[in-house]
């Protein structure tokens, strides 16, 4: 047996491609799965969240959010016309809605978690009749009605959960604070199809309130002006506003009553501007 010692060709063992080329692709083949992953589970947290029992978000607010607002004729105003919404959009007694006046400028409502909604006034100022006022009371009791806060709550509990195991630092500082925030006065951020849906339960809530849908659609078109002029309102930032959206309040007001201009829109109690700035005035005396 002859033995022979070949050349060993150069280069057999080394990649064409770059090293820092390679390692671009392996990362990046890397966070796409990540992403993948956290947006599968982000899906499943939603839909899981749904059909949490009501009395678990109950037991989540502190009792800062529990305790009961104010009274005030604003305050009783906005109580009796919930009363109404929450009857026409057929919510149970184990789903109780609690209505907060705050006598803040701020341009802003939102829900949250166990029921609770607030109404600015910086934003009640801005509403030129009852159905607006009505409309974006409706909007938020939607929420509710329709368990976003939860299920937004545990979309993002999960997704920091998800980013913890990939990065400590990064995943429990989100975990922590959508855990800290859920005992403070905060809003959620609502995906765009919860906003859709949420339209749609107002509009038809109107139909049932007023037999028509007119200036639905007046507060979104006021703000959507006001927002070249001046600094953007704090409502935007939890209620994505566009001409889309705009339009998707026409299609469904066409859808429910054919017309948006047939009817007239009912006006504000005439002592609504009075309660607006009542507040204000007992805090001047104190």
């Amino acid at each position: 047996m002859k033995y022979s010692n070949p050349q060993i060709p150069e280069g057999i063992n080394t990649s064409k491609q770059h090293p820092l080329k390679e390692f671009l692709m392996l990362t990046s083949g890397v966070l796409v799965l990540i992403v993948a992953a956290v947006l599968l589970l982000g899906f499943f947290a939603d839909k899981l969240a749904h059909h949490i029992p009501f009395e678990v978000e109950l037991k989540i607010v502190s009792q800062e959010l529990l305790d009961a607002p104010e009274p005030g004729p604003m305050q009783r105003y906005l109580e009796g016309l919930t009363e109404r919404i929450v009857s026409a959009q057929g919510l149970s007694e184990e789903m109780p809605i609690t209505v907060h006046y705050v006598d803040d400028d701020t341009v802003n409502a939102f829900a949250t978690l166990g029921g609770h909604i607030y109404m600015f006034r910086g934003l009640l100022e801005k509403l030129p009749h009852e159905n607006a006022l009505t409309m974006v009371l409706a909007h938020e009791i939607a929420h509710v009605k329709h368990r976003h806060p939860i299920r937004s709550l545990g979309r993002g509990i999960t997704i920091g959960l998800a980013l913890s195991m990939v990065s400590g630092t990064l995943g429990d500082m989100m975990a922590n604070q959508i855990v800290s925030n859920t005992g403070m006065v905060t809003s959620l951020t609502f995906s765009r199809d919860q906003e859709r849906e949420s339209d749609k339960t107002a509009l038809e809530t109107l139909m049932v309130l007023y037999g028509n849908v007119v200036g639905a659609d007046q507060l979104f078109v006021v703000l959507q002006n006001a927002e070249g002029t001046m600094k953007v309102p704090e409502f935007f930032s939890t209620h994505p506003l566009s001409a889309k959206r705009i339009q998707h309040i026409h299609a469904f007001s066409r859808e429910l009553s054919g017309s948006t201009t047939a009817a007239q829109a009912t006006p504000l109690p005439l002592d609504f501007p009075n309660w607006l700035s009542l507040g204000a005035t007992e805090k001047e005396h104190e």
